[in-house]
């Protein structure tokens, strides 16, 4: 696999040649390069896109992963992956994990693949980017795992994990972490989150011990927890939080102390009020989490209720330091709450660095600039920054955009950039990965992964906008209600 990784690398070098300059965006602020194209020509899906980025960073080395080739109702044509080793000042050539029969590897029973998370095992020295393949029926059997051993520059095959015991399996929503505190009696356990839609949604947890050659059955939480997006975060105790968007409408979050023995059943966050976004674009308020040097849990999420009426999404956060209590949600103040933008998927980043009041935090998201845009609606990406924990914030920048909706992926579930993006630090910088739609030329997309380099955080004196709690309009239940969701 390694050989033909490299093969096929050298020809999306080829390919692709040119791609890894900086190119400008019409009305955002910065430069942005273009890090991967899609090269595949299958027809059952659409090209050229690559949609829902994943980033997480190790020292200087950043790792994205995505999803390249998007089918309208789910899943990939294969998952991307690109490397930088400067924080995120330069990318390798874009390589490609080749584990379905779309995407070269005509032995998979697979069609397509979805979802990718990207981790790191300090203990094992061991990337790992998780994924969920699709069967031509669409139903999803296993998570599979693809591994890394020279730091993010080739990869292997993928490893599958054994299915949850049930009569009736269809994973989705996968999200990997792991344990990479010295100090944690569980450092080198790596924990993926998954939820069984085939089970309403049910939501799971499997554990590796060793580098993620093999993964544990997945099991469930002791309140049979119900819901999807999860994303672990590890506390130096070795405590493994897990906040996710439960089926009833809230932000809620379950825990294990003992290395992913057992789970705790969940806890509410916070209720949501959501609004739901122009021109139908493929969006929900999934939580986005990062972890402090301190322990301290941050999560983020879109959401209404500073605005009178629900009229548009701001994003709030909480924050914990045992995942269990959190605060009340504060809005980052991106712009006044009479502004007429929405906001929404967001990516947080907290510097694993920093902590207490010092804790440096970045967020990447996408915003209409006009909530009420009905079919002429121009999506935007967004970046801004704290250097104080989130109790201030500095200027919000435009990365990206203005782009129209039919210059990105079309789903059974809206126009798609991600339901998910990511922003990590290196080094003390920022850096993220996002999908970018542009005028199409020779195929009918034009929507590719690009980076905006490194982004610093704002200085105190630069942090001149205050996060609150308060202001909130009426009272916040439990905000939209689900049926069982799928949402690969």
């Amino acid at each position: 696999m390694r050989g033909a990784f490299q093969r096929w690398r050298r020809a999306v070098v080829l390919a692709v040649a040119g791609l890894l300059v900086a190119a400008g965006t019409a009305g955002a602020n910065v430069a942005l390069t273009q890090v991967s194209a899609d090269p595949y020509t299958n027809a059952t899906s659409q090209h050229a896109t690559e949609v829902e980025p994943d980033t997480f960073s190790h020292h200087g080395t950043v790792v994205a992963a995505f999803q390249v080739g998007r089918f309208f109702n789910g899943g990939a044509s294969d998952i991307g992956v690109v490397r930088s080793g400067d924080g995120g000042s330069t990318w390798d050539a874009p390589g490609f994990l080749h584990d379905t029969f779309n995407s070269g590897d005509a032995s998979s029973p697979y069609e397509r693949v979805s979802d990718p998370s990207v981790a790191y095992d300090a203990a094992h020295g061991v990337w790992i980017v998780s994924s969920i393949p699709l069967l031509p029926n669409t139903s999803v059997p296993t998570v599979f795992f693809n591994r890394s051993t020279d730091d993010g520059r080739t990869w292997g095959l993928a490893i599958s994990m054994p299915p949850p015991v049930s009569n009736s399996v269809d994973l989705d929503k996968n999200w990997t972490a792991c344990d990479n505190h010295p100090s944690s009696p569980f450092y080198g356990h790596c924990y993926t989150e998954l939820d069984n839609f085939g089970d309403g949604d049910l939501e799971l947890m499997s554990t590796s011990t060793d580098g993620g050659l093999t993964w544990s059955v997945p099991i469930r939480t002791d309140g049979n927890d119900k819901g999807l997006g999860g994303q672990p975060v590890v506390q130096p105790s070795g405590r493994v939080v897990v906040p996710f968007e439960s089926l009833n409408g809230t932000i809620s979050a379950f825990h294990s102390d003992n290395g992913g023995a057992s789970w705790s059943r969940a806890l509410k966050v916070s209720g949501i009020r959501f609004h739901p976004v122009a021109g139908n674009l493929r969006t929900s308020p999934l939580p986005t989490a990062e972890i402090a040097a301190d322990g301290t849990v941050y999560v983020a999420w879109e959401d209404c209720r500073f605005r009178k009426k629900c009229p548009s999404n701001d994003i709030v956060f909480s924050t914990s330091s045992d995942g269990v209590s959190w605060t009340d949600p504060a809005r980052i103040p991106i712009d006044l709450v009479t502004s007429s933008a929405d906001h929404f998927i967001p990516g947080l980043a907290v510097d694993p660095a920093t902590a207490g009041a010092s804790t440096h935090l970045a967020l990447t998201y996408y915003f209409y600039p006009n909530a009420n845009c009905g079919g002429a609606c121009r999506l935007d990406v967004g970046y801004i920054s704290s250097p104080d924990g989130g109790a201030h914030w500095g200027a919000a920048t435009q990365l990206a955009g203005p782009m129209g909706l039919s210059q990105i992926a079309n789903t059974s579930q809206g126009p798609m950039v991600g339901d998910y993006i990511s922003t990590s630090f290196a080094g003390g910088t920022a850096t993220t990965v996002f999908a970018v739609g542009r005028d199409a030329t020779t195929a009918p997309f034009n929507e590719a992964m690009y980076s905006p380099g490194r982004e610093s955080v704002a200085s105190l004196a630069q942090a001149t906008q205050v996060a609150s709690s308060t202001g909130v309009f009426g009272a916040v239940g439990n905000g939209e209600t689900h049926h069982a969701l799928k949402d690969n």
